[in-house]
């Protein structure tokens, strides 16, 4: 159920910038504006001012910028011992943006314990618009030439914000996971930004900071150089 309206900032046409994120609400938390468009463009000034859109398919744009916010910075990540033996076991390879369209359409098919998805038509294509403009990137995990797991996000400076994974097989995501970080740390890259606490992720070294502190760090490193053509599509390896 959306909240009043009144509480919040509407955007409504499609030069309104964000509203500052200090006036996100605390119930639901972090939900901040309400409108505006999926264009590129304001995609990209979300990600950078630290914001995301989140909503169901019959709710308007909802955007978001929860306190406390989950991160994972790049060589911190979490690999047990069991999911490092099991990787190793499987004969899967491994690619960077070959297929995003078909990683977005495989984040986007429901869970188990869900009637529906968030990542929408217009979800899925405004995100496709951004990758034609080399902004929104894919990791992808193959099983011979089936694609088994992937995980796609937003690429800021040396902030990777992560927005969605799937998986067809034990473990495949945690392996697109862990295919992400190694790639993220050869490039530069300090800070993946996994936007909201789950046992997944909490697993996998995820930790909840701070609004402010998060974008602190963004603000540091969203204008920093990482290595040039680091996104280039190509087949690469993982090692455990």
């Amino acid at each position: 159920m959306i909240p009043n309206l009144n509480t919040l900032s509407y955007l409504n046409n499609d030069q309104q910038p964000f509203p500052p994120i200090e006036q996100a609400l605390t119930e639901p938390n972090g939900l901040l504006a309400v409108g505006g468009d999926l264009r590129p463009q304001r995609l990209l000034d979300a990600y950078y001012s630290g914001i995301f859109p989140w909503f169901n398919d019959n709710d308007p744009i909802l955007w978001w910028s929860p306190d406390p916010r989950a991160v994972i910075s790049v060589g911190q990540l979490k690999i047990s011992r069991s999911l490092r033996k099991y990787i190793k076991q499987q004969n899967w390879h491994y690619t960077i943006n070959h297929v995003f369209d078909q990683v977005i359409q495989a984040c986007a098919m429901p869970r188990k314990t869900q009637q529906d998805t968030w990542i929408t038509q217009d979800i899925q294509a405004a995100y496709l618009a951004l990758h034609q403009q080399e902004k929104a990137h894919s990791i992808e995990v193959w099983q011979k030439n089936r694609l088994i797991g992937g995980l796609y996000g937003i690429a800021v400076g040396q902030v990777f914000c992560g927005e969605s994974m799937f998986h067809f097989e034990t473990n495949a995501s945690k392996a697109a996971m862990v295919c992400l970080q190694q790639h993220l740390s050869k490039s530069n890259f300090r800070l993946i930004d996994t936007q909201l606490v789950n046992p997944h992720l909490t697993s996998m070294g995820a930790k909840a900071i701070s609004r402010s502190q998060f974008i602190s760090q963004l603000i540091q490193l969203r204008d920093k150089e990482v290595a040039t053509q680091c996104w280039k599509p190509r087949e690469v390896s993982v090692e455990l």
